[in-house]
């Protein structure tokens, strides 16, 4: 019986490497490459072909785009980030992932694999998804302890289709949502990276634009009043914002081994319309509801590093998010100035807000009058008062016992 394994592809060294160790050392007889499009650049699904015929292997392209976009937007929706930075790789791995076991089962497969090392976070991204299957799972670099040098090695012996190895400088990493750049001298902390690492953002000048967004229920739908589908929007603020040098991140992150790592992002889009989102919830929903609404937020965004996204808590999760979003439609008015996506402008019928109220101009608040508010700063603070006055009583009777023993001696 033909024994068949897909194998998440990208026509680089560590996955063409794994085409024939597949074969050789876990024994199938047939591999079956699968490319996911996620808003990849077009020359890599190029070389991911180009690859796939030089190896004679079947190769499946699964179109993921739409899928990814939605759940972009599902992230703006819960203000998601790991630490300062919009998720873009960790949000991208699910999508793919389901996407390559699809086509495993649709094909016979016996098993999936990926050619994750064991020190990143991917791997356990991949597979939250697969060891759902009754695949079997494997990972032939991290299982072999393959290295870059020993794959080089291998590759120039069986004389597999990669230029030596060489994948460039930097390991990059592209979607629709983001662009990743690590590797090389960015793996020193105190390395200052040029502008060459930078290729969907321009150093920020001094000019200055700026552009409406529009939601509804929390999703962004209009730019500059025409409305737009998700992928149409985040392509077009992709390039607008990245003109203006928004949306890059310099950081060490804690990965979920342990690991810490450099990591340089941009993420054009996702930092504009996450800052639009959070100018939006803060003008239609309550303190009580922005404060819990942080904690929601800061849940459904670890879940989403950890490429769990589809695990019941965030389902939990999305119940009260899509409560709190039904409020969050509105405008916002974005400037890019100086690298940055300033939220200088916002307007909802949902606004809890009153600027007759807040105005410095007149007397009351509806029916309350500023006299009202003597009772409230009277009790305002009435514990630590209370808390101070007892603390010197305290100390200054221990300071009279002292000097009444002092006095009998």
């Amino acid at each position: 019986m033909t024994k068949r394994v897909a194998l998440a592809f990208s026509g680089g060294l560590d996955t063409t490497v794994c085409v024939p160790v597949l074969e050789e050392e876990y024994g199938y007889d047939e591999v079956i490459g699968v490319t996911v499009d996620v808003g990849q650049p077009a020359e890599e699904f190029e070389e991911a072909r180009e690859t796939a015929e030089a190896l004679d292997l079947e190769h499946h392209v699964v179109e993921a785009k739409e899928e990814f976009a939605d759940l972009c937007f599902d992230a703006v929706r819960a203000n998601a980030d790991y630490q300062g930075y919009p998720l873009g790789t960790a949000l991208a791995r699910p999508v793919i992932a389901k996407a390559i076991l699809r086509v495993a089962q649709e094909e016979g497969c016996d098993g999936i694999a990926h050619g994750c090392t064991g020190k990143g976070n991917d791997q356990l991204r991949f597979e939250a998804v697969w060891r759902a299957s009754d695949l079997e799972v494997i990972a032939p670099v991290r299982e072999m302890g393959m290295t870059r040098n020993w794959e080089i090695e291998y590759a120039d012996e069986r004389d597999l289709p990669v230029q030596a190895g060489n994948e460039g400088t930097w390991s990059i990493d592209t979607n629709l949502w983001s662009r990743s750049i690590e590797g090389g001298d960015l793996e020193e902390p105190d390395h200052v990276p040029g502008e060459e690492i930078y290729d969907w953002t321009t150093a920020p000048s001094g000019e200055t634009e700026e552009i409406e967004l529009e939601f509804e229920d929390g999703y962004p739908v209009a730019l500059n009043g025409e409305a737009m589908e998700p992928i149409a929007l985040i392509e077009e603020l992709n390039e607008l914002a990245g003109s203006y040098g928004v949306g890059r991140t310099d950081m060490m992150e804690d990965r979920m081994l342990g690991l810490k790592v450099r990591e340089n992002y941009e993420h054009p889009a996702a930092t504009t319309l996450l800052n639009a989102h959070e100018g939006l919830e803060s003008l239609v929903l309550t303190k009580e509801e922005r404060d819990f609404k942080k904690q929601v937020d800061n849940e459904w965004s670890q879940k989403g590093y950890e490429g769990l996204v589809d695990g019941p808590l965030v389902a939990a999760l999305e119940g009260f998010i899509d409560e709190t979003q039904q409020k969050v439609t509105g405008s916002v008015t974005i400037r890019f100035e100086g690298g940055q996506a300033r939220v200088v402008g916002r307007s909802s019928e949902y606004a809890v807000y009153s600027a007759d109220a807040a105005s410095f101009n007149t007397e009351t608040v509806g029916k309350i009058t500023q006299e009202d508010a003597t009772g409230v700063a009277k009790y305002h603070g009435y514990q630590d008062r209370i808390a101070a006055q007892a603390k010197k009583a305290a100390e200054d009777a221990k300071t009279k016992a002292a000097a009444d023993g002092g006095d009998s001696e």
